[in-house]
């Protein structure tokens, strides 16, 4: 028999959906009118950013930024032409490649990382109390936390 959401747990649940489906597409927007990029393609370059040498495998990549390994290569295939990234084969195992930000990558990070911030905060960290955003890292780990979700 199904268990339906009681009414506490629907009023959760529509905000949730709206803010999955909403603030990709306002991220996205500003992202592409800035620098031409969509957030997950900004958010695998602060991936690299964030790493030693900047650089990861191109599975660690996808697994740390949850995407599939066809739409990491797409995205990554866009960058380099960019030259934001540089992928190149791993020399013991032909089948692994590793990406690195290149420097060109860091700069363009570097100087749209204000205003990615700035948007972020406007459109979430503005509009909680310390304890709201304490909740928010709280119930946004135990969500991701879920195996079918996967750990990102």
């Amino acid at each position: 028999m199904t268990q339906w959401l009681d009414e506490d747990e629907m009023a959760a649940w529509l905000p949730l959906i709206r803010i999955v489906h909403a603030l990709p597409q306002e991220l996205d927007r500003k992202l592409r009118e800035e620098v031409g990029i969509p957030h997950n393609y900004y958010g695998m370059l602060a991936t690299l950013s964030s790493q030693p040498d900047r650089t990861l495998t191109m599975g660690d990549l996808a697994r740390l930024t949850a995407s599939s390994p066809s739409r990491l290569s797409h995205a990554i295939t866009a960058l380099e032409q960019r030259g934001w990234v540089a992928r190149r084969q791993c020399g013991e195992d032909k089948r692994r490649q590793f990406v690195t930000l290149t420097d060109d990558g860091l700069a363009m990070l570097e100087e749209v990382a204000p205003s990615h911030v700035a948007h972020v905060r406007q459109l979430v960290f503005d509009r909680l109390t310390p304890e709201q955003v304490r909740q928010l890292a709280a119930i946004g780990s135990a969500i991701v936390g879920n195996a079918e979700l996967g750990e990102a």
